[in-house]
Protein backbone atom coordinates (compact mmCIF):
# COMPACT_ATOMS: atom_id res chain seq x y z
CA UNK A 1 0.00 0.00 0.00
CA UNK A 2 1.37 3.38 -0.97
CA UNK A 3 1.69 6.24 1.50
CA UNK A 4 -0.40 9.39 1.08
CA UNK A 5 0.67 13.00 1.18
CA UNK A 6 -1.43 16.07 0.52
CA UNK A 7 -0.12 19.26 -1.08
CA UNK A 8 -1.57 22.73 -1.41
CA UNK A 9 -0.48 23.57 -4.95
CA UNK A 10 -2.57 26.73 -5.47
CA UNK A 11 -5.46 28.53 -3.82
CA UNK A 12 -8.28 26.04 -3.18
CA UNK A 13 -6.30 23.24 -4.80
CA UNK A 14 -5.18 20.25 -2.72
CA UNK A 15 -3.54 17.36 -4.55
CA UNK A 16 -3.32 13.88 -3.06
CA UNK A 17 -0.41 11.75 -4.17
CA UNK A 18 2.00 9.02 -3.20
CA UNK A 19 4.55 9.93 -0.57
CA UNK A 20 8.16 8.82 -0.80
CA UNK A 21 9.80 9.29 2.63
CA UNK A 22 13.43 10.40 2.72
CA UNK A 23 15.94 7.58 2.64
CA UNK A 24 17.56 8.85 5.84
CA UNK A 25 15.95 10.28 8.94
CA UNK A 26 17.64 13.52 10.08
CA UNK A 27 19.70 13.27 13.24
CA UNK A 28 17.65 13.95 16.36
CA UNK A 29 14.41 13.25 14.50
CA UNK A 30 12.05 10.30 14.76
CA UNK A 31 9.99 8.85 11.94
CA UNK A 32 6.28 8.96 12.71
CA UNK A 33 2.98 7.82 11.21
CA UNK A 34 0.13 10.32 11.34
CA UNK A 35 -2.63 9.30 13.76
CA UNK A 36 -4.95 12.32 13.68
CA UNK A 37 -4.60 15.91 12.49
CA UNK A 38 -6.92 18.88 12.87
CA UNK A 39 -7.65 21.97 10.82
CA UNK A 40 -6.76 25.47 11.96
CA UNK A 41 -7.85 28.88 10.72
CA UNK A 42 -4.31 29.36 9.45
CA UNK A 43 -4.71 26.31 7.19
CA UNK A 44 -7.95 27.80 5.88
CA UNK A 45 -6.26 31.13 5.05
CA UNK A 46 -3.51 29.36 3.10
CA UNK A 47 -6.07 27.15 1.36
CA UNK A 48 -8.26 30.09 0.38
CA UNK A 49 -5.57 32.58 -0.66
CA UNK A 50 -2.25 30.66 -0.92
CA UNK A 51 -1.25 33.15 1.77
CA UNK A 52 -1.96 34.06 5.36
CA UNK A 53 -1.97 37.85 5.57
CA UNK A 54 1.51 39.07 4.67
CA UNK A 55 2.89 35.51 4.57
CA UNK A 56 2.65 34.37 0.96
CA UNK A 57 3.64 30.83 -0.06
CA UNK A 58 6.42 30.65 -2.62
CA UNK A 59 5.80 27.03 -3.61
CA UNK A 60 3.44 24.10 -2.93
CA UNK A 61 3.42 22.88 0.66
CA UNK A 62 1.74 20.29 2.86
CA UNK A 63 -0.48 22.07 5.36
CA UNK A 64 -1.06 21.16 9.00
CA UNK A 65 0.51 22.00 12.34
CA UNK A 66 -1.98 20.30 14.68
CA UNK A 67 -1.49 16.55 14.95
CA UNK A 68 -0.46 13.49 16.89
CA UNK A 69 1.34 10.44 15.53
CA UNK A 70 2.73 6.99 16.27
CA UNK A 71 6.48 6.38 16.41
CA UNK A 72 7.63 4.16 13.54
CA UNK A 73 11.41 4.56 13.97
CA UNK A 74 12.87 6.24 17.09
CA UNK A 75 16.15 6.72 15.17
CA UNK A 76 18.31 6.46 18.28
CA UNK A 77 16.21 8.88 20.35
CA UNK A 78 14.55 8.12 23.68
CA UNK A 79 11.18 7.53 22.02
CA UNK A 80 9.87 3.99 21.62
CA UNK A 81 8.40 2.29 18.59
CA UNK A 82 4.61 2.32 18.67
CA UNK A 83 4.30 5.21 21.14
CA UNK A 84 1.60 7.80 20.56
CA UNK A 85 3.08 11.29 20.69
CA UNK A 86 1.71 14.83 20.58
CA UNK A 87 3.55 16.99 18.05
CA UNK A 88 4.75 20.43 19.09
CA UNK A 89 5.17 22.32 15.80
CA UNK A 90 7.39 25.05 17.28
CA UNK A 91 10.97 24.13 16.43
CA UNK A 92 12.80 26.89 18.28
CA UNK A 93 16.53 27.56 18.15
CA UNK A 94 17.12 27.45 21.91
CA UNK A 95 19.83 30.13 21.71
CA UNK A 96 18.19 33.52 21.10
CA UNK A 97 17.14 35.85 23.92
CA UNK A 98 13.49 34.80 23.63
CA UNK A 99 14.36 31.11 23.97
CA UNK A 100 16.65 31.84 26.91
CA UNK A 101 13.69 33.58 28.58
CA UNK A 102 11.42 30.58 28.02
CA UNK A 103 9.50 32.36 25.24
CA UNK A 104 9.88 29.85 22.42
CA UNK A 105 6.85 31.35 20.68
CA UNK A 106 8.87 34.53 20.06
CA UNK A 107 12.04 32.74 18.91
CA UNK A 108 13.70 34.78 16.18
CA UNK A 109 15.00 31.67 14.38
CA UNK A 110 12.19 29.16 14.85
CA UNK A 111 10.93 26.82 12.18
CA UNK A 112 7.22 26.11 11.77
CA UNK A 113 5.64 23.50 9.46
CA UNK A 114 2.93 24.09 6.87
CA UNK A 115 3.54 27.82 6.82
CA UNK A 116 5.17 30.58 4.78
CA UNK A 117 6.81 31.92 7.95
CA UNK A 118 9.68 29.46 7.42
CA UNK A 119 11.69 29.87 4.21
CA UNK A 120 12.31 27.47 2.58
CA UNK A 121 8.88 26.18 3.64
CA UNK A 122 8.61 23.04 5.74
CA UNK A 123 5.89 20.56 4.90
CA UNK A 124 3.22 20.25 7.57
CA UNK A 125 1.57 17.24 9.16
CA UNK A 126 -1.17 16.33 6.68
CA UNK A 127 0.80 13.37 5.30
CA UNK A 128 1.21 9.80 6.43
CA UNK A 129 4.91 9.80 7.25
CA UNK A 130 6.44 12.63 9.27
CA UNK A 131 10.06 13.13 10.37
CA UNK A 132 9.94 15.41 13.41
CA UNK A 133 12.46 16.45 16.08
CA UNK A 134 12.21 14.01 18.96
CA UNK A 135 12.46 16.91 21.42
CA UNK A 136 9.19 18.22 19.99
CA UNK A 137 7.38 14.90 20.52
CA UNK A 138 5.55 14.36 23.82
CA UNK A 139 4.78 10.69 24.50
CA UNK A 140 1.47 10.09 26.27
CA UNK A 141 -0.28 7.44 28.32
CA UNK A 142 -1.57 4.37 26.49
CA UNK A 143 -5.21 5.21 27.21
CA UNK A 144 -5.16 8.61 25.46
CA UNK A 145 -7.47 8.84 22.44
CA UNK A 146 -5.55 10.22 19.42
CA UNK A 147 -8.73 12.08 18.38
CA UNK A 148 -8.33 14.05 21.59
CA UNK A 149 -4.55 14.39 21.48
CA UNK A 150 -4.69 16.28 18.18
CA UNK A 151 -6.16 19.14 20.26
CA UNK A 152 -2.87 19.60 22.15
CA UNK A 153 -1.55 22.42 19.94
CA UNK A 154 -4.73 24.54 19.70
CA UNK A 155 -5.49 23.87 23.38
CA UNK A 156 -2.01 25.16 24.22
CA UNK A 157 -2.76 28.36 22.28
CA UNK A 158 -6.00 28.83 24.21
CA UNK A 159 -4.28 28.17 27.54
CA UNK A 160 -1.56 30.70 26.68
CA UNK A 161 -4.25 33.32 26.20
CA UNK A 162 -5.84 32.36 29.53
CA UNK A 163 -2.44 32.60 31.22
CA UNK A 164 -1.72 35.99 29.64
CA UNK A 165 -5.11 37.12 30.94
CA UNK A 166 -4.44 35.72 34.41
CA UNK A 167 -7.62 33.61 34.36
CA UNK A 168 -8.18 31.71 37.60
CA UNK A 169 -10.91 30.04 39.64
CA UNK A 170 -13.78 32.21 40.73
CA UNK A 171 -13.29 34.95 38.14
CA UNK A 172 -15.98 36.15 35.77
CA UNK A 173 -14.69 35.60 32.24
CA UNK A 174 -16.25 36.58 28.91
CA UNK A 175 -15.11 34.90 25.69
CA UNK A 176 -16.09 36.77 22.53
CA UNK A 177 -16.24 34.43 19.55
CA UNK A 178 -17.19 30.74 19.75
CA UNK A 179 -15.15 29.39 16.88
CA UNK A 180 -12.78 26.49 17.63
CA UNK A 181 -10.28 28.64 19.55
CA UNK A 182 -12.96 30.42 21.53
CA UNK A 183 -14.53 27.09 22.46
CA UNK A 184 -11.18 25.77 23.67
CA UNK A 185 -10.65 28.92 25.74
CA UNK A 186 -14.11 28.43 27.25
CA UNK A 187 -13.42 24.79 28.09
CA UNK A 188 -10.01 25.64 29.52
CA UNK A 189 -11.32 28.51 31.66
CA UNK A 190 -14.20 26.40 32.95
CA UNK A 191 -11.76 23.61 33.84
CA UNK A 192 -9.93 26.15 36.03
CA UNK A 193 -13.12 26.99 37.89
CA UNK A 194 -13.85 30.35 36.24
CA UNK A 195 -17.43 31.49 35.63
CA UNK A 196 -17.53 31.75 31.85
CA UNK A 197 -19.93 33.61 29.57
CA UNK A 198 -19.78 33.04 25.81
CA UNK A 199 -20.75 35.56 23.13
CA UNK A 200 -21.19 35.01 19.39
CA UNK A 201 -23.39 36.06 16.47
CA UNK A 202 -24.44 32.46 15.84
CA UNK A 203 -26.96 30.81 18.19
CA UNK A 204 -25.65 27.30 17.45
CA UNK A 205 -22.11 28.36 18.38
CA UNK A 206 -23.33 29.80 21.69
CA UNK A 207 -25.31 26.63 22.33
CA UNK A 208 -22.18 24.51 21.85
CA UNK A 209 -20.20 26.87 24.08
CA UNK A 210 -22.64 26.19 26.91
CA UNK A 211 -22.24 22.45 26.39
CA UNK A 212 -18.45 22.67 26.82
CA UNK A 213 -18.32 24.87 29.90
CA UNK A 214 -19.92 28.30 29.54
CA UNK A 215 -22.41 29.05 32.30
CA UNK A 216 -24.18 31.67 30.19
CA UNK A 217 -24.44 32.58 26.53
CA UNK A 218 -25.00 35.85 24.71
CA UNK A 219 -26.14 36.12 21.10
CA UNK A 220 -24.74 39.35 19.69
CA UNK A 221 -27.51 41.64 18.53
CA UNK A 222 -30.09 40.11 20.86
CA UNK A 223 -29.04 41.81 24.09
CA UNK A 224 -28.23 45.30 25.31
CA UNK A 225 -24.44 45.62 25.64
CA UNK A 226 -25.02 48.16 28.39
CA UNK A 227 -26.21 45.30 30.58
CA UNK A 228 -22.76 43.71 30.62
CA UNK A 229 -20.69 46.89 30.87
CA UNK A 230 -17.88 46.48 33.41
CA UNK A 231 -19.07 43.01 34.44
CA UNK A 232 -16.03 40.80 33.73
CA UNK A 233 -12.61 40.37 35.30
CA UNK A 234 -11.11 39.05 32.07
CA UNK A 235 -12.31 39.07 28.48
CA UNK A 236 -10.74 36.72 25.94
CA UNK A 237 -11.25 38.09 22.41
CA UNK A 238 -11.42 35.07 20.12
CA UNK A 239 -13.42 36.33 17.13
CA UNK A 240 -10.87 38.54 15.37
CA UNK A 241 -13.52 41.23 14.83
CA UNK A 242 -13.15 44.91 15.79
CA UNK A 243 -16.75 45.17 17.10
CA UNK A 244 -16.04 42.25 19.43
CA UNK A 245 -12.87 43.95 20.66
CA UNK A 246 -14.90 47.08 21.41
CA UNK A 247 -17.40 44.96 23.31
CA UNK A 248 -14.51 43.50 25.26
CA UNK A 249 -13.30 46.97 26.23
CA UNK A 250 -16.79 47.93 27.37
CA UNK A 251 -17.61 44.73 29.24
CA UNK A 252 -14.34 44.32 31.19
CA UNK A 253 -14.27 45.88 34.64
CA UNK A 254 -11.99 48.72 35.68
CA UNK A 255 -8.38 47.49 35.91
CA UNK A 256 -9.49 44.28 34.21
CA UNK A 257 -7.67 42.44 31.42
CA UNK A 258 -8.47 41.85 27.76
CA UNK A 259 -6.47 38.99 26.23
CA UNK A 260 -6.43 38.91 22.42
CA UNK A 261 -6.43 35.29 21.26
CA UNK A 262 -7.47 35.61 17.61
CA UNK A 263 -5.70 37.66 14.97
CA UNK A 264 -7.85 40.80 14.66
CA UNK A 265 -8.50 41.44 10.98
CA UNK A 266 -7.23 44.72 9.57
CA UNK A 267 -9.77 47.19 8.26
CA UNK A 268 -11.22 50.65 8.74
CA UNK A 269 -13.00 50.72 12.09
CA UNK A 270 -13.30 52.85 15.19
CA UNK A 271 -11.69 51.34 18.28
CA UNK A 272 -12.65 52.56 21.73
CA UNK A 273 -9.06 53.19 22.79
CA UNK A 274 -10.17 55.84 25.28
CA UNK A 275 -11.63 53.11 27.49
CA UNK A 276 -8.18 51.58 27.93
CA UNK A 277 -7.06 54.80 29.58
CA UNK A 278 -10.26 55.62 31.46
CA UNK A 279 -10.66 52.15 32.98
CA UNK A 280 -6.93 51.36 33.21
CA UNK A 281 -7.53 48.21 31.19
CA UNK A 282 -4.65 45.84 30.62
CA UNK A 283 -4.66 44.65 26.99
CA UNK A 284 -2.36 41.72 26.20
CA UNK A 285 -1.58 39.86 23.02
CA UNK A 286 -1.38 36.07 22.94
CA UNK A 287 0.70 34.35 20.26
CA UNK A 288 1.07 30.57 20.08
CA UNK A 289 2.31 29.08 23.38
CA UNK A 290 5.26 28.11 25.56
CA UNK A 291 4.98 25.84 28.60
CA UNK A 292 1.26 25.59 27.84
CA UNK A 293 1.89 22.72 25.40
CA UNK A 294 2.79 20.50 28.34
CA UNK A 295 -0.17 21.91 30.28
CA UNK A 296 -2.48 21.03 27.39
CA UNK A 297 -1.19 17.46 27.11
CA UNK A 298 -1.65 16.95 30.84
CA UNK A 299 -5.20 18.28 30.59
CA UNK A 300 -5.91 15.78 27.80
CA UNK A 301 -4.35 12.92 29.78
CA UNK A 302 -6.49 13.86 32.80
CA UNK A 303 -9.65 13.70 30.63
CA UNK A 304 -10.96 16.93 32.15
CA UNK A 305 -12.46 18.17 28.87
CA UNK A 306 -14.93 16.42 26.56
CA UNK A 307 -13.15 16.85 23.24
CA UNK A 308 -15.79 14.79 21.44
CA UNK A 309 -18.23 17.68 21.97
CA UNK A 310 -15.63 20.01 20.48
CA UNK A 311 -15.29 17.88 17.33
CA UNK A 312 -17.52 19.00 14.48
CA UNK A 313 -16.61 16.43 11.80
CA UNK A 314 -13.94 13.96 10.73
CA UNK A 315 -12.54 13.14 7.29
CA UNK A 316 -9.95 10.67 5.98
CA UNK A 317 -6.64 12.26 5.04
CA UNK A 318 -7.34 11.93 1.31
CA UNK A 319 -10.38 14.21 1.73
CA UNK A 320 -8.45 17.15 3.17
CA UNK A 321 -9.90 19.44 0.50
CA UNK A 322 -13.47 18.49 1.47
CA UNK A 323 -12.66 19.12 5.13
CA UNK A 324 -11.33 22.58 4.29
CA UNK A 325 -14.38 23.35 2.16
CA UNK A 326 -16.65 22.49 5.09
CA UNK A 327 -14.60 24.76 7.31
CA UNK A 328 -14.79 27.55 4.73
CA UNK A 329 -18.58 27.19 4.53
CA UNK A 330 -18.98 28.08 8.20
CA UNK A 331 -21.27 25.09 8.63
CA UNK A 332 -19.09 23.33 11.20
CA UNK A 333 -19.21 24.23 14.87
CA UNK A 334 -16.04 23.00 16.59
CA UNK A 335 -12.90 21.37 15.23
CA UNK A 336 -12.63 19.36 12.01
CA UNK A 337 -10.22 16.45 12.27
CA UNK A 338 -8.35 14.35 9.70
CA UNK A 339 -7.82 10.64 10.31
CA UNK A 340 -4.45 9.21 9.37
Amino acid sequence: MSLIETKLTAAKTITVGDQTPAAEIPEGHARLRLAVGSLCGTDLHYYSHFANGIFVLKNPVTLGHEACAYVVDPNGTELKEGQLVALNPIMNCGACDACQNGEENLCTNKKFPGSATTVPHLDGFFRETIDHPARCCRAVNDDVDPKHLTFAEPMACALHSLNKGGVKAGQKVLVTGCGPMGLLAIAGAAARGAHVTAADLRPKAVELAQKVGAEAGLIVGEFDEGEIEGQYDVVVEASGAIPAFNMALKSVRRKGTVSILSNIQMGAAEVLLNLIMLKEIKVVGSFQFNREFEEAVQLIEAKKIDFDKLTAASFPLNQTDQALELMASGGAFGKIILLG
